[in-house]
């Protein structure tokens, strides 16, 4: 197969209702399936939707804020588990069409949140690939990722991975992920502002792959939407009142070759952004750059990844 459809869901999520949030994205990824898609992507955390509040709110930050609190207990109570039953419908999905579905969600483990940019594959269980570095305010949130959930789905057509948002500045993520030799990767981000979508067609070019830059679109109004939803709470209600700006996320989504043109370019409202991939094209620039083989110097640099759980406590039998 030379040819590949591929779609990106730009859309808003659900925040903080990820049951409703999980309909919706089922709705959205049958709908792409059905104009053609193969490989489906959504943004970063659609599952849950971006935690705007840390940048947006004044004083979220702050020690004990009520309204942060409150907003990481229904996270917590909210958040995707391990065989959560809840996404089955999505693998099904998945099973019965042949295509594959990227889509960002908050995952619980244990007593900590994590940022997981699941890729769901027929046939096989989820992919999972858990972000290894929060940005910033994020690390109020979430917990960093290990080595374990670096790794691509080897479909019919080629391989696919993805990494989330500032990953992309990793560049020994980049090479880690490069030397497993994406086809396709979907780079996740709640907006894709200039410099990000730089960054997404930086990764293509290094990598020569395509590269689907998955954005979101939220407001303000969707947070109170998914705040009551998910219970409500005054506390929580008050600190999202704070935020200044109505619109959060501004999609802006693409896609981009190996070469790093861009082939298609979303606004800033819902939308699903199609295209047709010619994969030959990674063959062709793999001619002048292979960052992963003859354009890179194994005798001067190595990199190791440790692909082992980090679980923290080891039982001894």
């Amino acid at each position: 197969m030379t040819k590949l459809q591929v779609a990106i869901v730009q859309a808003a999520p659900v925040p903080l209702a990820i049951g409703d949030g999980i309909d919706k994205a089922l709705r959205l990824a049958r709908e792409a399936i059905e104009g053609g898609a193969k490989l489906v992507a959504f943004g970063e955390t659609f599952l849950g939707g971006y935690p705007l509040w840390l940048d947006e709110a004044p004083g979220a930050a702050l020690w004990d804020h009520p309204g942060t609190r409150a907003l990481h207990r229904m996270l917590l109570e909210q958040a995707v588990v391990a065989n959560d039953e809840r996404l089955l419908p999505l693998q099904e999905l998945c099973d019965e069409s042949g295509a594959v579905i990227s889509i960002g969600a908050h995952e619980r483990v244990r007593q900590s949140l994590y940022n997981n940019q699941m890729t769901f594959r027929p046939g096989v269980p989820v992919l999972d690939h858990r972000k290894l570095v929060p940005t910033h305010g994020e690390r109020l949130v979430w917990m960093r990722g290990d080595g374990s959930t670096l790794g691509v789905h080897q479909a019919e057509w080629g391989s696919v991975g993805s990494l989330i948002c500032w990953e992309h500045w990793m560049p020994l993520a980049r090479a880690a992920m490069h030397n497993l030799g994406e086809s396709v990767h979907v780079a996740a981000w709640p907006t894709v502002r200039e410099q990000y979508a730089i960054a997404s067609r930086h990764y293509a070019m290094e990598g020569r792959c395509f590269v689907l830059a998955a954005g979101l679109v939220q407001a303000k109004d969707d947070l109170f939407d998914g705040l009551e939803r998910a219970g409500g709470n005054d506390e929580a209600r008050e600190l999202i009142e704070a935020i200044s700006s109505d619109t959060l996320n501004r999609g802006g989504s693409l896609i981009a070759a190996p070469d790093a043109r861009i082939i298609a370019q979303a606004g800033e409202g819902e939308e699903t952004l199609f295209a047709e991939l010619d994969l030959d094209e990674i063959g062709h620039g793999l001619a002048s750059l292979d960052t992963d083989g003859h354009y890179s110097r194994p005798d001067v640099f190595e990199l190791t990844v440790d692909r082992k759980p980090k679980g923290g406590v080891t039982w001894a039998k």
